[in-house]
This record gives structure tokens, sequence and C-alpha cells, in this order.
């Protein structure tokens, strides 16, 4: 298979490497690789290509620059906000994050090297393997913004940190820094961030040098567990798009763009 399709994708850099493994680099530097509608887009479908791509054994994903990907790009957001079509979009899409990841049948590793948010921690977290930097930070951070934890949340937290945890942090949307990460569980393992894409790179080719078949079948029963969560995860899905259609998502985009607390109408 060529490499045509890598030009399908706004936003996304790749890089093919030794025993059939995919770089795909997070490439909007100067956004901190946030997402706006083109790369949430490719974020959703290049998995479809990813599976069908016979020279690509495992896939390692990461971010240009020092974020992974600082959450959703806010002009993009502001656009959902009382727009029902657009809403439709965002939905169908956040969907397919969750699922083509799922349904991929290479390993998908990745390699959070700094701040994760949204969709973009959606990537990071449904990954098969999920190392992270030691000084990276997470959040889910969907009730910053006044809308519910949505994205990939409801379907895989619980899975991986347990339900109360899962609670605590999506509530709350405290930032995570990768060593507590990796003691509550949530990502498979935290290491120094000068360290991180050496034991990315160790890890994909220890997968793509042993029983391909084997692999992906695991990650298929495996990934039965997660199947399981579905309609759980479809109502967080249309929970967080009914709360676009409120007040307090208008009040939460505005607070982020001036940089001020919040003052969410709901709690007034």
């Amino acid at each position: 298979m060529s490499d045509a399709w890598f030009d399908k994708y706004a936003g996304l850099r790749f890089e093919r490497r030794d025993h059939g493994i995919l770089l795909i680099t997070i490439d909007r530097p100067e956004h901190k690789n946030a997402t706006d509608a083109p790369l949430h887009n490719a974020l959703s479908r290049v998995w479809l290509d990813v599976d069908d791509d016979p020279e690509v054994r495992v896939a390692v994903v990461t971010g240009a620059g020092d974020a992974f990907s600082a959450g959703g790009d806010l002009a993009w957001i502001e656009t959902m906000i009382g727009d029902y079509d657009g809403m439709k979009v965002a939905f169908r899409e956040a969907g397919d994050i969750v699922y083509n990841m799922s349904s991929c049948s290479k390993i998908i590793i990745s390699a959070i090297n700094g701040v994760a948010v949204g969709a973009g921690l959606a990537v990071a977290l449904m990954a098969d393997i999920s190392l992270i930097a030691e000084e990276a930070r997470i959040t889910d951070g969907h009730l910053r913004l006044g809308v519910a934890a949505g994205d990939h949340a409801n379907i895989i937290w619980p899975l991986l940190c347990g339900l109360a945890k899962a609670k605590y942090y999506l509530i709350t949307s405290d930032f995570i820094d990768g060593r507590t990460a990796d003691q509550i569980g949530l990502v498979s393992k935290a290491v120094p961030r000068e360290s991180l894409m050496e034991e990315a790179m160790t890890v994909a080719t220890r997968i793509a040098t042993g029983p391909q078949d084997a692999s992906r079948w695991t990650k298929r029963a495996l990934n039965l567990w997660v199947k399981q969560a579905a309609p759980a995860f479809d109502a967080s899905l249309a929970f967080e798009m009914l709360n676009f259609l409120g007040h307090d998502a208008a009040e939460g985009a505005a607070a982020l763009r001036e940089k001020r607390k919040p003052k969410y109408p709901s709690a007034q």
C-alpha cells in the first residue's frame, strides 16, 4: 500500500519506521496540538487506513513539541454551542475515535509527551498501550467547559482506574500527572520524559517482531470488555452534546477565552 493516504489527514504527520511501525504525530504545535474540526475528523478516521495498510503492524501516536494535545480548539468548540448540525458532526466523530481505535486490528501505542485533554486524551487513553511522561499532565476537562464527560471517558476510565477514581477525576476535572496516572492504573506506564519515545519504540518493536495474529486477537478479545460499555458511552456522548445546547457551555467557553473563573448559570 502506498503512502498516498497520509495526505488525507490534516494535522497529522506520518513516518514509517522499521518492522512495520508507523509513527503518527499530532502536528499543530503552534496550538499545542489542540483539535480543530479537520484534526478531529482526522483522528476519527485515520485508524481505518491504519487497519487496512498491510505494511503497518504497530502504530505509535504522539504529539509534536511539548504537548500531546491540549483539548479542543476553543474557536472550534464555540461553533458547536447552540449549533445542532455542528453538534451532530462532533457526536459522530467522537464516537468514531473510540470505536475505530477499538476495532483497529493493529496494536496502537500512545506516547503521551505532554498535556493531554479532551479529544486528544481520548486518543491517548483508547490506545492499547499508553506510555506517559512522568511530567505530563492530563485531564478530561469536559466539566471545566460546562458539559458532561463524553468522548472516551465513560467507556474506558472505569475499566482502567475503577469507578471511584473515575468519578472523582471526571467530576472535579482535576489534572493528573504521569506518575499519578500510572499509580491509579489510568495508563500502562510512566517514564521520564527523555526516555518516552525510546520506550515507545522499544515496546512497538517487541510487538511488531512478535506473533501478529496472537497480539491482534488478544486485543480483539480484551476489547470485548470495552464493547460491553458501549451503551453507557453512547449515553455519555448524548448528554455531552445536549449540554452544548445549554447556557453552561456558553459560559464555560467564554470563561476559558477570557481566562477567568466561570459563573455557570446552573450554579447561580
